[in-house]
């Protein structure tokens, strides 16, 4: 079973970096095909995917976010870690990461989600 946690503080404020966590168990995010996502909900708005990392370490990212968003990997702690620098309270909402199948060309499996506030 794949299991994904997502941590990082709840709180942050206005300019600074907000940055999380995604701790996979159950498989290696390096195994072929899995790319690794962050997504996003504002409230009141649908998902929005922010960015993924691929199984060979290439990122990807939404153009909107792009010059703000930095995602990366620890191999050896089976982590990607996402990176949103100059925040705003547009960037208020509920993060999660995911797993996606390229084969399925679905997302197969989702952390819980964590409330990220960006508030002076």
């Amino acid at each position: 079973q794949v299991q994904l946690q997502e941590s990082g503080p709840g709180l942050v404020k206005p300019s600074q970096t907000l940055s999380l966590t995604c701790t996979v168990s159950g498989d290696s995010i390096t195994t072929d095909d899995y790319w690794w996502s962050w997504i996003r909900q504002p409230p009141g708005k649908g998902l929005e995917w922010i960015g993924d990392i691929g199984f060979l370490g290439s990122t990807y990212y939404r153009p909107s976010l792009k010059s703000r968003t930095s995602i990366s990997r620890d191999t050896s702690k089976n982590q990607f870690t996402l990176q949103l620098s100059s925040v705003t309270p547009e960037d208020t909402g509920l993060y999660y990461c995911a797993r996606y199948a390229r084969e399925y060309e679905a997302y197969d499996y989702w952390g819980q989600g964590t409330q990220v506030t960006v508030s002076s």
